[in-house]
């Protein structure tokens, strides 16, 4: 129960979930319509409210109904850096270190990387 709140909470505060707690502003603002125009239905009541807003005496009333007006939520942003990790087994890291042909190979030429490896020279 409590990570279920802690979830309902969460969603709650970072997304726009928070909308759907003014439906009963929605249900209470649908009386008061009908009892003012009791031929109203609700897709009436709606079109009114999200397809052609005016601005007329109950404005106020309307930018507390849900889904009209929006707010920025609690935006959080983290990230997760795995930990590298390396795990070599005694067998091929004495291979590894048992075969010198890796420095006589016919890529590596001394005399090139040391010509390209120098330090900067002042004119």
């Amino acid at each position: 129960m409590i990570s279920i709140l802690l979830l309902f909470f969460y969603l709650v505060s970072t997304t726009e979930l928070y909308q759907f707690l003014k439906i009963p502003i929605l249900v209470e603002h649908f009386m008061e319509h009908k009892d003012l125009n009791p031929g109203m239905t609700v897709g009436a009541f709606l079109k009114l409210h999200y397809d052609d807003p005016v601005q007329d005496s109950d404005y106020q009333t309307d930018q507390k109904l849900p889904f009209v007006s929006h707010s920025c939520p609690l935006l959080v942003a983290f990230t997760v850096e795995p930990s590298l990790y390396l795990h070599f087994t005694e067998k091929i890291f004495k291979e590894i270190l048992s075969k010198e042909t890796i420095y006589k190979s016919f890529y590596y030429n001394k005399e090139i990387l040391n010509s390209i490896w120098q330090p900067p020279k002042f004119c």
